[in-house]
């Protein structure tokens, strides 16, 4: 490792300390090859906004949030449950062998008991990751943290590394936020049903419907107190001390349970180089969106001395969380949690213009299979092609095929589709093909469709699911089989 890349770790790190963060800072431990290492799963305390608040956090062995592998080690430790109630953990991004996915749906294995541990080792996949409870609705409760693997290109680039998670935030119970979503009076309405109304001038008893999209359509389930990034508020964000005039590899995770973002650069211009973990062709970008799940590296050059906000405005609202880039002795003005406008709805702006540096090999289709997105909010339930995962029927591939699967969104709200154990590679978009990005998480929006495509390399049972919890929650969750 050169003497700069340390260097400029320490630098980020030192910021983040100073803040005194009532998160750890991103972890840059590394799993020993002897698996003796432990994450731990913890209740912890922050502060949101002046008030106290607990939550989950996943822990590393240095005692800090999350994991950071650097190249050629395994992914090899035990996962101690220290809350009171069973758990399981999905390592989203990575693709090892069904029983080490992390998850209890497709019975390989069962949620990890309150004073357990569960032992994890396989070979992970490179780049920008996170991992996150997939048990109830833990998530919400910031069951989350970066699950980073660099590879030998990020220690020869010479960049400030910053790793950043979103998040939305409520000090209510996440069941009680169910039940008031399923509940079907006045907190779960079908929006489908009133065309041309304005639905963000209604008070629907906390939920948020918000502004910015098509008649009918539905952007926001839920009122949440507040945005964070890596635990913090606008009201007392983030600082990361950066060089004058340096260059930063900005690793962006969008952790939020309901919530997509437009990321806004401000001042600065990003030039994207990875989605989902997985090289792309560099793109130029100064605003971009990013659906729940999703992760996006960029490269900054700062072009001087100064403070840069970075924000992330929630679409269809003016409420906004976000991070400051400081330099030595620059001014840091205070930022506003809402923006002047209201953010439309995300769309596919960014994905329409990604190419994969290493696209699918070219090979025929063996199995296509199409799904409709349905559901709705009177009642509160989404699935596919009107099956929940309690009815629903597996997409049945063999290994070795070419698999092909068709999204076409009949709901009006936007789903962001992740599937687990594979990445995949986005084919078409609205029917129009492309040679798109490959990643593991793909927004289909209102009156959208997109078709990804992967090769069944992987055997097992393996889920595919909408990345909105609530979503999820309720029924639009299925799963790959393999014969």
């Amino acid at each position: 490792m050169n003497q700069n890349f340390s260097r400029r770790r320490f630098l980020a790190s030192s910021a983040t300390l100073a803040a005194g963060l009532g998160m750890p800072g991103l972890s840059s431990s590394i799993a020993r090859a002897d698996g003796a290492d432990t994450l731990r799963a913890v209740r912890r305390s922050i502060e949101v906004n002046g008030k106290a608040a607990s939550v989950f956090g996943l822990v590393g062995p240095d005692g800090r949030s999350g994991l950071a592998l650097d190249p050629g080690r395994r992914f090899d430790l035990a996962l101690a449950n220290e809350i009171d109630a069973a758990l399981i953990v999905h390592w989203h991004g990575q693709t090892p062998r069904p029983d080490q996915d992390g998850v209890a749906d497709t019975g390989y294995v069962q949620p990890i008991a309150a004073g357990a541990r569960q032992a994890y080792d396989f070979a992970p996949r490179t780049g920008t990751h996170w991992m996150h409870s997939h048990h109830g609705l833990q998530e919400q409760n910031l069951m989350a943290a970066p699950l980073i693997v660099r590879s030998g290109e990020d220690l020869k680039r010479d960049a400030q590394e910053v790793t950043v998670l979103l998040h939305d935030f409520s000090f209510r119970d996440p069941a009680e936020i169910l039940a008031a979503l399923t509940k079907g009076s006045g907190m779960a309405m079908d929006h489908g049903s009133m065309p041309g109304m304005d639905m963000s001038q209604m008070d629907h008893g906390g939920m948020d419907h918000g502004a910015g999209g098509m008649p009918g359509m539905d952007l926001n389930d839920i009122q949440y107190d507040a945005y964070l990034a890596n635990d913090r508020t606008l009201r007392d964000p983030e600082v990361f001390a950066v060089e004058r005039s340096g260059r930063i590899h900005l690793r962006l995770i969008n952790g939020a349970t309901a919530t997509a973002f437009w990321i806004e650069l401000g001042a600065l211009e990003g030039t994207v180089i990875a989605v989902d973990g997985n090289p792309v062709q560099p793109i130029p970008i100064r605003r971009f969106p990013m659906a729940q799940g999703q992760r996006v590296d960029l490269l900054i050059t700062l072009g001087g001395n100064g403070a840069f906000p970075i924000l992330a405005q929630r679409e269809g609202d003016t409420a906004q969380t976000g991070f400051i880039l400081a330099t030595p002795g620059a001014a840091i003005a205070k930022l506003n949690d809402a923006g002047h406008h209201a953010a439309a709805a995300i769309d596919n702006s960014l994905e329409v213009q990604l190419r994969a540096v290493t696209p699918l090999a070219a090979r025929p289709v063996d199995v296509t299979h199409r799904l409709g997105l349905s559901g709705g909010m009177m009642p509160y339930q989404w699935s596919f092609d009107g099956r929940t995962w309690k009815d629903h029927v597996p997409l049945p591939v063999k290994a070795g095929q070419r698999v092909a699967l068709e999204l076409v969104n009949q709901s009006m709200m936007a789903h962001p589709m992740h599937l687990h154990g594979h990445h995949f590679q986005v084919v078409a978009l609205n029917g129009t093909p492309l040679s798109g990005a490959v990643r593991d998480t793909v927004l289909v929006p209102v009156n959208g469709s997109v078709t990804l495509a992967f090769d069944a390399d992987n055997p097992g049972r393996w889920l595919f699911h909408c990345h909105n919890l609530y979503h999820m929650a309720t029924g639009m969750m299925t799963e790959v089989a393999y014969a």
